[in-house]
């Protein structure tokens, strides 16, 4: 096998230009492919921990049957009563997995400084919850929040999105008076301490979004209850697994209860991942249609400018076998070589990015985020695999027309 390997290498260095033009296709494909695909799994990454962690949603949102299909206008339609809170929260404490369980009100209404009054959409959460949905978070992709933090006992202190800061000349400091209808038809007011300003999770929520703690969202609603029991897990993979048992749980209980999973309320998501779904497959093609008639045609080149030399090692008593297998070597060997070179440029561009921390502005988002690149050694491989494959498999059309060639014609060419 060593004299093979021998054979093949001195024919890629015999015609060394065109094998390093070969090589220089792989390489650009397969570095391509994997920092694409780098890139992807990244975003991938930050959006599925911005729906679970920055939003505080979490990986399960527990909620009245019937809520996420009813009138938005009406948040105060299907809350959860106090008893059903309770009952929510026995259920999860029975599962090792579940690491928090934290109720949430959604609101709606007016907000002003005194001059200026402007609608609002809020979260209602617990604060002291904010350290476990932390925690989770693997993506330190930028300060939560500018000032301090909101606290379970300073209920009036509430966080105001930037956006909304500006359209009302709102600073940290600044007080505001937060109106909404309650439960019972009437017009509640509370007085409210800027605490912190956030960017919001999307623009066109930059300029209408508030975050209050739950007992400041539960006096302004006169309500006991809440909208969602938003349920963090220990590990993101253990969400079908953790909704089904807590589904077992409620239906022996007769509860009128609905279970969605992050994936399901988080439209931006799925919406980002088929779009890069499709990016990387048009990228893939383009990738696989590049290496193949690179090799085909390299392949091709070798046996046409070595049909006497294929002739003479037929009359020495070479096998049809030993034909394909000597192209195959070559079109390996070149496989390898644009692979290792594909791995520098990978590895280069990687430190680059760890050492400029570029910063860009994904759609919809209002402020810039670090660019990066995550690479796991599965899809490292697996591309590894595929394109040393492509390779035996592209120089088969080629390598089976030299093998046979009649070897009187072979040795008679010129």
């Amino acid at each position: 096998m060593t004299a093979w390997i021998k054979i093949a290498l001195r024919n890629l260095i015999k015609n060394r230009r065109r094998s390093l033009f070969t090589m220089l296709a792989i390489m650009l494909g397969f570095a391509a492919v994997n920092l694409f695909g780098g890139f992807t799994t990244y975003m991938y990454q930050a959006n599925r921990e911005g729906s679970i962690y920055s939003a505080f949603q979490g990986h399960l949102s527990i909620v009245r049957k019937g809520f996420f299909d009813s009138d938005r206008t009406d948040p105060l339609r299907l809350l959860l009563t106090s008893q059903e809170m309770s009952e929510i929260r026995d259920a999860c404490r029975k599962i090792s997995d579940v690491v928090l369980v934290t109720p949430q009100l959604r609101l709606n209404g007016l907000i002003t400084d005194g001059k200026v009054s402007t609608i609002f959409i809020a979260q209602g959460y617990v604060p002291s919850s904010q350290d476990a949905f932390m925690k989770g978070t693997q993506l330190k992709l930028m300060e939560p929040f500018e000032g301090k933090r909101l606290e379970d006992e300073a209920e009036n202190g509430i966080g105001i999105a930037k956006g909304l800061s500006r359209a009302l000349n709102l600073k940290i400091g600044s007080e505001v008076v937060v109106m909404a209808t309650t439960a019972d038809g009437q017009m509640n007011a509370l007085d409210a301490d800027v605490y912190q300003l956030f960017d919001a999770p999307s623009a066109g929520m930059n300029d209408r979004f508030i975050r209050v703690p739950f007992r400041f969202a539960q006096k302004l609603y006169d309500t006991e209850g809440a909208h969602v029991m938003s349920v963090l897990l220990d590990k993101t993979d253990q969400t079908d697994f953790v909704r089904n048992q807590l589904k077992k749980i409620f239906e022996q209980k007769q509860m009128n209860i609905e279970i969605k999973t992050w994936n399901e309320l988080s439209e931006w998501y799925t919406k980002v991942k088929n779009m890069f779904d499709v990016i990387f497959l048009f990228l893939f093609i383009i990738v696989f249609i590049i290496v193949t008639m690179s090799v085909i045609n390299t392949m091709s080149m070798a046996v046409l400018e070595r049909t006497r030399e294929i002739g003479t090692l037929r009359s020495l008593g070479l096998k049809r076998r030993g034909v394909l297998s000597l192209f195959a070597i070559e079109s390996f060997l070149i496989g390898i070589g644009g692979i290792i070179g594909g791995g520098v440029v990978i590895f280069a561009a990687w430190l680059g990015i760890d050492y400029y921390k570029p910063l860009w502005a994904p759609p919809g988002i209002t402020v810039k985020i670090p660019l990066r690149i995550i690479f796991t050694v599965e899809f490292f491989s697996y591309s590894i695999v595929f394109l040393l494959i492509l390779c035996l498999v592209a120089s088969l059309i080629p390598a089976r027309k030299a093998a046979n060639q009649n070897v009187v014609d072979a040795l008679g060419h010129v």
